[in-house]
């Protein structure tokens, strides 16, 4: 399962890459937190803007190791960004989330695996020319479990 997820963000991201024309394809690094078990994380995530306004968003983040838990996301979220001045914006988003959670050998059920949905809002700010700050706050609802997700990162626009 691993492997079929991965691949296919590989494929997404390749694909929304060929695409891309000036402008509307962005490349950024984040940190994250998640919620439900106090779990910090970095990430990737890319952005692609097929029309004025709207974008998809594949990204991953791995969560570093916290009482015996380890984790990672995937998602796919659609923003629509509302431009308030020149050099900021925030956007709605929604998705859905695949997350993949291993814990060490002593726990009864060392693997488990959910897909679910997120929803949210975000913001952007322009640094400077193509270099943006954006922040995230997501609720995922996932089976057994529901997490808040906080994320802040730098993208680069090409």
């Amino acid at each position: 399962m691993k492997k079929f997820i991965i691949i296919a963000l590989l494929a997404v991201m390749t694909a929304l890459g060929a695409r891309a024309e000036a402008g509307d394809f962005s490349v950024g690094g984040q940190f994250a937190y998640a919620s439900k078990n106090s779990m910090a994380g970095v990430g990737l995530q890319l952005q692609y803007e097929p029309i004025l306004n709207w974008r998809v968003a594949p990204e991953f983040i791995y969560y570093f190791k916290n009482d015996g838990l380890s984790a990672y996301n995937a998602n796919l979220n659609i923003h629509y960004v509302i431009p308030t001045s020149t050099s900021f914006a925030i956007y709605p988003l929604a998705g859905f989330t695949y997350a993949h959670f291993e814990a060490d050998a002593g726990y009864v059920g060392a693997s488990v695996n959910r897909c679910g949905a997120n929803i949210g809002m975000g913001a952007q700010y322009l640094i400077k020319e193509r270099l943006h700050f954006f922040t995230e706050e997501r609720f995922q609802i996932l089976k057994d479990f529901n997490q808040s997700v906080t994320v802040l990162g730098l993208k680069y626009t090409f």
